[in-house]
């Protein structure tokens, strides 16, 4: 299969992207259609993976950004049937290394994608770093 990113927002397939983190996204399963809906109108930018022989979604991620330096990538998901085929480092590099971010500073959350992220420069914060966690 061929695979091909894009950044445009009309091409995305929302019942899917709703579908995916609905289902298989363990950071973000308590948000409703209407949160994810709103979470993607209100993107700075968001990154698909579609098949190209048949335009299906198979990846998807987003990002929110002032659009000048700095940004948090978010969502970075891609379909169960399509793992294994170099599609999360496709979205991450379309989104961070190729769009209009590319010289921003880039911040994230994961539990279990480190080793991803970290080819692409991520690492773990220095002193200068702070988080307020969620509160619940």
């Amino acid at each position: 299969m061929t695979y091909v990113a894009d950044d445009s927002l009309e091409r995305l397939d929302r019942d899917w992207v709703w579908d995916v983190l609905s289902t298989q996204a363990y950071w973000g399963r308590w948000r409703t259609r209407a949160d994810v809906e709103k979470q993607i109108d209100g993107a700075w930018r968001v990154v698909g993976v579609y098949d190209e022989a048949t335009g299906a979604q198979c990846g998807f991620a987003r990002a929110v950004s002032d659009g000048v330096g700095d940004a948090y990538l978010a969502d970075v998901i891609v379909d169960p049937a399509h793992r294994g085929r170099g599609l999360g480092k496709m979205l991450v590099r379309a989104m961070i290394d190729e769009g209009p971010g590319a010289r921003f500073r880039w911040t994230l959350f994961t539990s279990d994608a480190h080793g991803l992220y970290s080819g692409f420069g991520f690492a773990e914060p220095d002193r200068t770093a702070m988080v307020r966690a969620r509160a619940f």
